[in-house]
This record gives C-alpha cells, sequence and structure tokens, in this order.
C-alpha cells in the first residue's frame, strides 16, 4: 500500500480548504444578492380629498416583514399606514388617503413605500424607500353648472342635460343607481349628456349631475324637473309544446332531449335575457363623443305596432303561470322579409345572434343614443359601416324567441331601454332635445325642417293573440 506523500496531503486539504470558503464566500454572496422587495402600485397622479391607494408588496425571498406608507411634502414624511407583523411572500396595502385629515397641503409631494424582507443577507439593507411615487395634491372641488336640461320627464323617457364644467375630467348624470356620461360638445368646459329614467322609475328617485377631477374630488348638482306619469300594460302569454320544440334547437341546443321543454325556455326566457341587456349596456361604451343623427327616427314603412314598449308579461303554460318579463322596445310587423330601414344615420356597432332577439344590427347614433333591429333573417351590414338614414341593413324574420315575421326595433340611451315613440316624434325633438341645446347657445341637434319628417307612427292596437307576439 502506497501512501500519499505528506507535501501532497497538505495541499490536498489546503484545495479543500479553499474550495470550502470559496463555496462559503458564494454562498454568502448570493444572500447578498437577492433583490429587496419589489412594489407594483398605479397611483393616481392627483391626489383629491379622500383617494384610495393600493400597494403589492412582494418578497424575492422569505416574507414581507415591515411595510410604511409615506407622503413626502417639503421635508415632512406622514407616515399613513404602518405594518410591522409578518405578511408573507405576498402582501397588499390598501389606505385611502385623506390629505387634510393628515395636515397635507395642496401642491407637489411624494408617496413612499418602505418594506423589508426577513431574508437573511451578510450585509444590512440601505435605508431606503422601495418605491417613490411624485402626486399633486388637490383638494379643491371641480365647479358644475347645470346649464339647461329637458323639463318634462316620464318613465321609460328620455332626457338631455346640458353642463359647464370646466375644471372637471368627466362629468355623469345619474338617475339614482343609473350612471349617464356627458361628452365635450361646443365650447371649452360645455358637456352634453343623454339620459333616460328607466321604465320602473320610482317617485322620488333623485336625478343629479356630477363633476369629477382628475384628483377624484366631485361636486353634484340636482336636476330641475318634472316627471310625468306613464302607465305601461301587463299581458299574458301562453306557452305551447309546438313552440317550445320549434325555438329551442336554436337558442339551446345543448338542453337534453330527456329534459322537460319548460326548463329549458326558463333558461332561455330568464337567463339569456339578462345576457342580452348586459351586451347592451357593455355596447354602449363604444358610442361616438358626438350626434350622428339628424331629424326624427324612422319607423319602417306600412308597418304596424303588435307589442309595446314595457309591457310586463306573464308566460303561462299548461294552465299555470310559470315565469314574468318585461318587453323592451316594439314589435313592428308588415310582411315577411320586408326591407329594415336605419332609423337614423349612425355606425354599426354589433351584427349577429344575439339570444331572445335572433339575428341583431345595434346602431350607434352618437352621445350614447343606439337603436336595436332583432329577429332579422338577413342582416346587410357589418361592424363599423356608417349607414345613412333610410338605408336598408337587412330584413325581418323570425331568429330568436319569436315565431310570427316581425321587426323588433329598441331604442337605448347607453344601453336603456326607452320608448321609440320620442324619438319618431319631430315636435318631441325639437321641445325636449332642441330647445335645451338652444337655451345654452348651442347649435340644435336632431332638429328637422319641413323637408325632413319621419313617417307618423301607426296607431298601437289593443293587444291580441298570436304567435308573432311571444317574445
Amino acid at each position: 500500500m502506497r501512501l500519499v506523500p505528506r507535501r501532497s496531503r497538505t495541499w490536498i486539504l489546503v484545495l479543500l480548504l479553499l474550495l470550502v470558503l470559496a463555496g462559503a464566500l458564494s454562498y454568502l454572496l448570493w444572500r447578498q444578492s437577492v433583490p429587496d422587495v419589489r412594489v407594483t402600485a398605479a397611483p393616481r397622479r392627483f391626489v383629491g380629498q379622500k383617494t384610495p391607494l393600493t400597494f403589492l408588496i412582494e418578497a424575492a425571498r422569505g416574507n414581507v416583514a415591515r411595510a410604511e406608507v409615506r407622503v413626502v411634502q417639503g421635508d415632512q414624511p406622514v407616515v399613513v399606514v404602518k405594518r410591522e407583523e409578518p405578511l408573507g411572500p405576498r402582501a397588499e396595502i390598501a389606505v385611502t388617503l385623506e390629505p387634510a385629515a393628515v395636515g397635507l397641503r395642496e401642491g407637489e409631494a411624494t408617496i413612499e413605500v418602505w418594506a423589508r424582507d426577513d431574508f437573511w443577507r451578510p450585509l444590512p439593507a440601505r435605508q431606503r424607500a422601495a418605491a417613490s411615487y411624485p402626486v399633486t395634491i388637490d383638494l379643491t372641488p371641480p365647479t358644475l353648472d347645470v346649464v339647461a336640461s329637458t323639463r318634462y320627464l316620464a318613465p321609460g323617457g328620455a332626457a338631455l342635460v346640458v353642463v359647464r364644467a370646466g375644471d372637471a375630467a368627466r362629468a355623469e348624470t345619474r338617475v339614482g343607481a343609473l350612471a349617464f356620461p356627458t361628452f365635450p360638445l361646443g365650447a371649452p368646459g360645455t358637456r352634453v349628456g343623454f339620459f333616460a329614467l328607466p321604465y320602473d322609475y320610482a317617485s322620488g328617485t333623485p336625478i343629479t349631475v356630477t363633476a369629477e377631477d382628475e384628483a377624484g374630488n366631485s361636486t353634484s348638482r340636482g336636476i330641475s324637473a318634472e316627471v310625468l306619469p306613464r302607465r305601461f300594460r301587463r299581458e299574458r302569454i301562453e306557452i305551447k309544446d309546438a313552440f317550445l320544440q320549434a325555438k329551442i334547437p336554436e337558442l339551446l341546443p345543448q338542453h337534453p332531449a330527456s329534459r322537460p321543454l319548460l326548463d329549458a325556455f326558463l333558461v332561455i326566457n330568464r337567463e339569456q335575457r339578462r345576457q342580452a341587456e348586459a351586451e347592451k349596456r357593455r355596447l354602449a361604451v363604444k358610442t361616438a363623443e358626438r350626434p350622428l343623427w339628424e331629424g326624427p327616427f324612422l319607423q319602417p314603412r306600412n308597418t304596424k305596432v303588435f307589442s309595446n314598449f314595457a309591457e310586463t308579461r306573464t308566460y303561462v303554460y299548461a294552465g299555470r303561470d310559470v315565469d314574468t318579463q318585461v318587453h323592451f322596445g316594439y314589435d313592428l310587423a308588415s310582411t315577411r322579409q320586408a326591407p329594415v330601414p336605419a332609423a337614423n344615420s349612425g355606425t354599426v356597432v354589433f351584427t349577429g345572434p344575439l339570444t331572445i332577439y335572433g339575428n341583431t344590427i345595434i346602431l350607434d347614433h352618437g352621445l350614447g343614443l343606439m337603436t336595436l333591429y332583432g329577429h332579422l333573417s338577413t342582416i346587410a351590414v357589418n361592424v363599423g359601416d356608417h349607414v345613412a338614414k333610410g338605408q336598408e341593413i337587412g330584413r325581418t324574420g323570425t331568429t330568436g324567441l319569436a315565431i310570427g315575421d316581425h321587426l323588433h326595433y329598441e331604442v337605448l340611451v347607453h344601453g336603456v331601454s326607452v320608448t321609440p315613440l320620442e324619438w319618431w316624434d319631430a315636435k318631441w325633438i325639437r321641445d325636449r332635445i332642441s330647445e335645451p341645446l338652444a337655451a345654452a347657445g348651442l347649435s340644435p341637434i336632431g332638429s328637422a325642417d319641413s323637408r325632413d319628417r319621419a313617417p307618423r307612427p301607426a296607431a298601437v292596437p289593443a293587444p291580441r293573440p298570436g304567435p308573432r307576439r311571444t317574445r
């Protein structure tokens, strides 16, 4: 057995020691190189009287051990929230900053987030903010003046308001929980907007305009108007198996054949109806910020109204009441596959199947005003097309929750259905839309002279039974 020379053993020991030292040094350098906590936030550039702030703090290793949010103005830091308990690898810090309550004044400031983790490093980290954000503190609410508005309103009807809010970033009309935006029009600071009273508007529900600046400060003013009473029809509709057998494969093809037809009908009549309402509201944000229409809206020629706006319908199956829903818009019938004209000029924002409405077109006329055309057999336009008033956009049909060939027609104000009768009436447009604009010194929109008259709407007959009224 050969022995390793003593000198060689010494070199081996030295080499092993160097390797251990190198490993230890590498380990220490790695621990020192692990990044500090990372802060993610998107605070407003402006801070108002009461501004919510949220910061996400993440530790690269270990846990967030401490977090603090400060506002520095001049040389004076103000701590607005402090957390010193273990917060886990990710911590969300939320605070509502009220500058006046903590002694801050209007002007420039910096929001700083101080945080550390519990990951051990050989050398202590430098004391510095993990993130800082320059802001401007603004505690002055925007000015707001209601210049003109539609004086007489009714449930299920539309109206217009003109406001001056020169230093506001946005302004909206609120009817209870519903919000209707306004848009810049005319002189700087002047904003115009349509709003609607829903068909079920409760007397006494406040109607206000609220202006908000970039800092979130807001000012509200009430709208002076007289709300006139309006009643809507009620009716009972009998649902038969023949109707269900014809429509369920189209609207709910996944329904098992072994399940009752009534179950499928209730899914369609309830859930799909709600989906359609949500889609109308979603599409409302695509409106142009200027009027695209002029003159009264057209009712298709030679059509009769077979179902009215905001009818409350009770559905009867096998002798018992099974559902109650509200029918928005008008059902207009003339001949099979009759041409459907654009009620006014505008831009196509939707085409295709829309649950209970079947093949549908929705046109945007600007400032939140839209029209919907449902149950179509064919569609002759595409999303993005600009259409002229009276241009054929499709043909009537029986798609969706309808059997008799007809057009389902709606007028929408920011996704809320209103009665089409108002928009077919040149006098109503002149009195309710053009006059408030003129009172505010703005050029009328939607006015019409004697050469631009819409056909008078057909008389609304008493309710009559029939398949075309099923939806």
